[in-house]
């Protein structure tokens, strides 16, 4: 019996200690945890996520050259939508009920209980209206994110573009991409984009059964806070690149300016080009194809991709090799009849110039000067034939970054083309010498520079045989960080005791009476260049100039290229002579502000390939800030001529 009785006690017992914890779990559950509450938090919570401002890039002066400005997303939970006026919805947002359809759809097959973008980047104007009414539309709600303005609308190639992620994209990204989300495809926004783009915060946002929000729940305390992107000073001088591109305006080409003390680039104009406001919006997508087809290949960033014959603007590099492998001194005279010729080949000279020495020969562009000169180099007897003295002489043009990508902070760059002695072997066996590729010596033939390798040249040149890495972003972050490879000095193993020469033939080819850069010269600053005419297999030679001013100490670096705009001296020469007065003076004089408006006024474009078939899209939409080819009824050619203005 006593027995019985006590097991009566056990069994009471337990019943109360498992009554006990329940009613302990059920009051842990409901009132003292809430994570059961957060597991179901879309039937009442949605995490609302708060997109960083990205951030702000301006010039070397700090003004702006990209910003933010705000805009909505109307997001979606496909699961929660029921039956609403979706005309009204339509109405506000300005689409039709096709595109409704299709969108909830696109939402639906990614998550029906998951948000998801239904139509993107509302205006203010637009989200005014909508949050007024959005209790009206079950399932709906706005998420506020910024988007890139770019108030002087220049600098595209620069700048670059955003675009919302792909799918390899999100794969890449070690869970920080979600869907809808955006990111920088081009230019510094794609090199800077993990210090530009922020961090993502979290709003627990409490909605009530009528689709309304009543606050972040739990006053806050699991939000997390959005982190705005660091700010990007840049190198650019804004006042620098709009002059570039509006004196490149109706040309093709490329102006590249760097000072040459600390390798930052002051001006990187490609052009044509395009508002960069175009590639932000509702629209971009549309934009972006119009870009696309236009003429002349808008989206090409033609100072680190374009390839060009550096012409006779090779010949000062040329030259420095030559002083110090001991083949020449400044004293060194050879006859120039009008030409120089090795073999079956023959290079034409544009003068008959008779005994000429270092400097004259770089001033008056004589190729019969630089073709002996590189004949030396290639003979000397310390090598045991001349395919190994060509393979050491193309490794030293390497050092000045021919054939080498500089290693800009921008996306896509090219190396150029300087081939070494096994590609000619292969492609003339063994059975070849200097007067095969004789054409180097004049910057012509197997070789290609983009303008921003022509460009450091003249930087090294100026510094007496240094440079520091270009670069285009300055600073960084508000601690103005600066990258440790962009205070190094990168030496080309060419002895300063052998720049001055050459500077003295680069200063009289733009100085002196008989140089072939006169259109250069700038009042009261010795400029130092040299012009180039680069024969342009398809069409109208191309005119180059590089130098750098002023000689001593020097400032500014640059290289324009104008393609199909003949001689050196006409288009390329006093381009770079406006954008290097500008910079050194702050302002250009009054005596030349006809010129530089006559300038900017000439249209020199390539003659357009006749079309198979009628392009479909109009590219010469006014939207669009981008010059078509001007077509004359022959088709022969499209360079308009006007009588430039002369200044006393």
């Amino acid at each position: 019996m006593d027995n019985l009785f006590g097991r009566k006690y056990v069994i009471q017992g337990l019943f109360i200690a498992i009554g006990l914890i329940l009613l302990g779990t059920l009051f842990y559950i409901q009132i003292a945890s809430d994570k059961y509450f957060l597991s179901a938090e879309f039937n009442v919570l949605r995490k609302i996520y708060t997109f960083p401002a990205r951030g702000v890039i301006f010039d070397r002066n700090e003004k702006p050259l990209a910003q933010n400005e705000a805009v909505y997303d109307l997001m979606v939970i496909p699961n929660q939508v029921k039956e609403m006026d979706t005309l009204a919805l339509c109405n506000i947002i300005g689409i039709d009920t096709v595109a409704f359809r299709k969108n909830l759809k696109k939402v639906s097959n990614q998550s029906r209980y998951q948000p998801g973008i239904f139509e993107r980047q509302l205006s203010v104007e637009t989200y005014a209206t909508l949050s007024e009414q959005l209790s009206r539309f079950p399932g709906f709600f706005v998420q506020s994110r910024t988007i890139r303005h770019y108030p002087d609308s220049v600098a595209a190639h620069f700048l670059g573009y955003i675009k919302e992620v792909s799918s390899t994209d999100i794969q890449n990204s070690e869970g920080y991409y979600r869907s809808g989300d955006y990111i920088g495809k081009s230019g510094v926004e794609k090199s800077y984009e993990t210090l530009l783009r922020g961090e993502r915060g979290v709003v627990n946002m409490l909605y009530d059964a009528r689709n309304v929000p009543k606050g972040s729940y739990a006053e806050g305390r699991f939000d997390t806070a959005a982190v705005s992107g660091d700010r990007l000073i840049s190198s650019l001088d804004l006042k620098l690149q709009k002059l570039g591109e509006e004196l490149m305006h109706n040309k093709v080409g490329s102006i590249v300016a760097i000072e040459p003390a600390s390798g930052e680039i002051l001006a990187f104009v490609s052009s044509p080009s395009y508002d960069p406001n175009l590639m932000v919006g509702r629209q971009s997508g549309n934009n972006y194809m119009k870009i696309l087809v236009a003429p002349n290949r808008p989206f090409t960033i033609r100072p680190i991709q374009g390839y060009y014959s550096p012409g006779s603007s090779f010949k000062p590099l040329d030259a420095l090799i030559g002083l110090q492998e001991g083949v020449i001194d400044p004293n060194t005279t050879f006859n120039c009849p009008g030409y120089f010729r090795v073999g079956n080949h023959t290079v034409k000279c544009e003068h008959v110039d008779g005994n000429i020495a270092l400097r004259r020969g770089l001033a008056r562009s004589c190729n019969t000067y630089a073709c002996y000169v590189f004949q030396k180099l290639i003979t000397q007897r310390k090598y045991a034939n001349q395919k190994l003295a060509y393979d050491d002489w193309q490794k030293k043009v390497r050092k000045f970054g021919l054939g080498e990508k500089s290693g800009i902070d921008l996306p896509s760059e090219r190396a150029g083309r300087l081939y070494d002695a096994a590609y000619y072997s292969k492609k003339y066996s063994k059975y070849w010498n200097f007067g095969t590729v004789i054409s180097l010596a004049i910057g012509q033939g197997e070789m290609d520079a983009t303008p921003l390798q022509m460009a450091n040249i003249m930087a090294i040149i100026a510094n007496r045989g240094y440079y520091i890495k270009p670069h285009l972003v300055k600073a960084i972050g508000k601690d103005k960080v600066i990258k440790k490879e962009y205070v190094k000095k990168n030496y080309v193993d060419v002895d300063a005791v052998h720049f001055d020469p050459v500077i003295d033939g680069m200063q009289d080819a733009v100085n002196a009476p008989w140089g072939t850069a006169i259109q250069s010269r700038i009042e009261g600053i010795l400029m130092c260049g040299k012009t180039g005419t680069v024969q342009n297999p398809r069409g109208k030679n191309h005119s180059v100039f590089i130098g750098f001013a002023p000689r001593d100490n020097p400032k500014i670096a640059i290289a324009v290229i104008v393609e199909n705009a003949g001689y050196g001296s006409t288009y390329a020469a006093p381009i770079a002579s406006y954008i290097a007065e500008q910079y050194l003076k702050g302002s250009l004089p009054k005596n030349k502000l006809a010129q530089v408006e006559w300038m900017k006024k000439q249209v020199i474009l390539p003659a357009p390939p006749k079309p198979k078939v009628k392009p479909k899209v109009d590219t010469t939409d006014s939207t669009l800030k981008i010059i078509p080819q001007v077509i004359k009824p022959d088709n022969k050619s499209t360079e308009k001529t006007v009588n430039k203005p002369t200044t006393k």
